[in-house]
Formats: C-alpha cells, sequence, structure tokens
C-alpha cells in the first residue's frame, strides 16, 4: 500500500539557448510561477557547469523567491565540488531569509565533472588538496547550523565581526537535503540528521539489479539511521511524463524520447555501476498504476517529478498542468 503523497515537486534543468540565454533563465521563473498557481508544494532546479542549463541555481532561485509567495524551492543537486561551502552557506542563508524560509538546498559530493579538463581554472593551486569527501558536506552543515568559522568575534575599530557565519535563517539547518545514488550515501545522509533525495538513478553495488528494490534498500538504511526513523524525509525524482492532454505530436515526442532511453535501464552503465530508471510516459492513470507497484515509491510521501531536459516550454506547461490535476489526486494528493 503506497503511503499518500503529502508534497507534490517538480524538477527542471532550465535548459537555455547560448544565443538567447535570458530566454531560457526567464521560462525557467515562468515554469515555477505556474508551479505555483497549480498547487505545486515545491520546484527544484538542476545544477550545470559549463553547458546550457542553471549554472548558478541559488541565484535563479533568489529570483524565483521574488515571483511567488507560497512554492518551496529547492536544488537538485547542487555538486559540492565546485563550491567554497563558507560562501555557499552564506548565499544559501540569504536567500532563505528572502523567501520567507522556503528553500529547500540539496547537495551532493564527489570531485567535480570532467575533473582533469577544468581543475586548472577551478582550483589552479590546490587541485591536489581539496577534499571532495563528505567532510565537503560536514563543513556546510556546521555553517548552515550555527557553528563557529573562526575563534574571533567582537569588534575591531568600527567592524563588528561574528564568529559565525551571518546571516544565520532559523530552520534552514534542518531543510538541507542529500542527494545520493548509493548505499553509503544513504547511511551518512541519515547519520547526519539530513534529508535524503533519490532520483532515476542508483548504484548497483550488490546482486540485485532491480531498480526499486535497490532505492528502496537505499531509503530503508536512511531512516535506520535517521533519528527521526521512520519519519525522515525521503523525496524521490523519477521521470513522470503525463500525457492525458499532449497533442499526438507531443506524444510522439515523449514516447520517442523514453524509448531511446530505454536500453540504459536494462543493465549498469560504467565503472560506478549506475543503474536508471525507466521514463513514466502514459495516461496518469496508467502512469499511478505503475508507482503504486514501485517498491521504493510505496515508502515515500513526498516526490519531485523529473522533467525531461530538452523538451519546450509548452510541453512543460501540458505536463505540469497533468501531473497537478490529473496525476497528483490519483497519488493521494
Amino acid at each position: 500500500m503506497s503511503r499518500p503523497l503529502r508534497k507534490l515537486g517538480f524538477l527542471t534543468i532550465g535548459l537555455f539557448d547560448p544565443a538567447d540565454p535570458r530566454r531560457g533563465h526567464e521560462s525557467t521563473l515562468e515554469i515555477i510561477e505556474l508551479g505555483e498557481r497549480l498547487g505545486f508544494d515545491s520546484a527544484w532546479v538542476r545544477h550545470r557547469h559549463l553547458q546550457h542549463g542553471i549554472s548558478s541555481p541559488v541565484a535563479v532561485l533568489a529570483a524565483a523567491s521574488q515571483r511567488t509567495r507560497r512554492i518551496e524551492l529547492g536544488t537538485a543537486v547542487i555538486p559540492l565540488g565546485w563550491e567554497n561551502p563558507l560562501r555557499l552557506a552564506e548565499d544559501l542563508a540569504t536567500v532563505d531569509l528572502l523567501s520567507g524560509g522556503r528553500l529547500n538546498p540539496g547537495i551532493s559530493v564527489g570531485p567535480p565533472m570532467r575533473f582533469d579538463e577544468v581543475k586548472g581554472a577551478l582550483y589552479p593551486d590546490t587541485a591536489d588538496a581539496e577534499d571532495f569527501g563528505y567532510g565537503r558536506v560536514q563543513r556546510l552543515l556546521d555553517f548552515v547550523r550555527g557553528k563557529p568559522a573562526t575563534g574571533f568575534r567582537g569588534t575591531e575599530g568600527f567592524e563588528v565581526f561574528s564568529d559565525r557565519v551571518q546571516p544565520q535563517s532559523p530552520g534552514l539547518g534542518s531543510r538541507l537535503w542529500y542527494g545520493g545514488a548509493s548505499l553509503r550515501s544513504a547511511e551518512w545522509a541519515g547519520e547526519h540528521a539530513m534529508n535524503f533525495l533519490t532520483s532515476s538513478v542508483v548504484k548497483a553495488e550488490g546482486e540485485s539489479r532491480d531498480f526499486a528494490e535497490i532505492q528502496l534498500s537505499h531509503i530503508q538504511a536512511f531512516r535506520a539511521r535517521h533519528p527521526d526513523g521512520e519519519t525522515a524525509r525521503v523525496s524521490q525524482g523519477l521521470v513522470v511524463v503525463p500525457t492525458d492532454r499532449a497533442t499526438p505530436e507531443q506524444r510522439a515526442k515523449y514516447e520517442a524520447y523514453a524509448a531511446k532511453r530505454l536500453p540504459r535501464t536494462k543493465e549498469p552503465q560504467g565503472p560506478a555501476r549506475m543503474l536508471f530508471s525507466p521514463d513514466y510516459v502514459g495516461t496518469s492513470a496508467e502512469i499511478a498504476e505503475r508507482l503504486h507497484a514501485h517498491a521504493a515509491f510505496r515508502e515515500v510521501d513526498e516526490v519531485a517529478f523529473a522533467l525531461p531536459f530538452t523538451f519546450d516550454h509548452e510541453d512543460y506547461v501540458q505536463i505540469l498542468t497533468d501531473i497537478a490535476e490529473r496525476l497528483g489526486p490519483l497519488l493521494g494528493r
């Protein structure tokens, strides 16, 4: 028996044409505004560097915070290998305050993508000394949660200094999410009282090749180590494309997109043995039936359904409208 959905969200990558990047960013903001009007509980943006997608999600969400009033705003996810945790903590707290406490920062660890090509620009003097492991997350957690960043506080001349990152935003420390695809990441997030973001990819580390079974094991491991136990927050982010109001041309596009990506779901991919979920394309009734049979979906009451990367603005409007008005009610939201 699936848990009724408590929070319905969506995730977008925010693609743009490099010849007109403003239009793509405006489209993302308009989609977030639409999500609020449709009653979504959360909107999440992906993070891309040196690509034609959102490279500065915190800045985009700062803009979104001023064009919305209710919807929660998240990142899924910020790769910390590109970030200074102290500076990021300042930015996150600032945007959280401007949004009225609606920010849900999702983060992950590991070396930056294509690190050998980018390290000379990103860390010209310290590339070999950088910590790209969980210690980087711990630093961010400590700064956001109010632990001292320096050993000094007081006044020098006319300047007043704090030993904590400023500003501090009450409650933000409990709204930090870890985006994990491995069992160890799930365990670490639970042990450090974070929330846990799952997606459409997991690591096939054991004998199982069943995506839902592996994802369920991660959710269970996370909650087993979290202080809140079974009530610890988990959000699932599968690619979901309802076709109820789609035109014949849109349906054909959606089905072709899913078919092209289906072969990668058959076996683990690459040295890391990443296993991908199939995309969910069909009527809301068909998708709801498949989700209710999904072992991991039955364990969550929050979702951030991922919008496909390469569709048009009008496609996203149709998909979000169908999710909000057709699929959501079938899932208990």
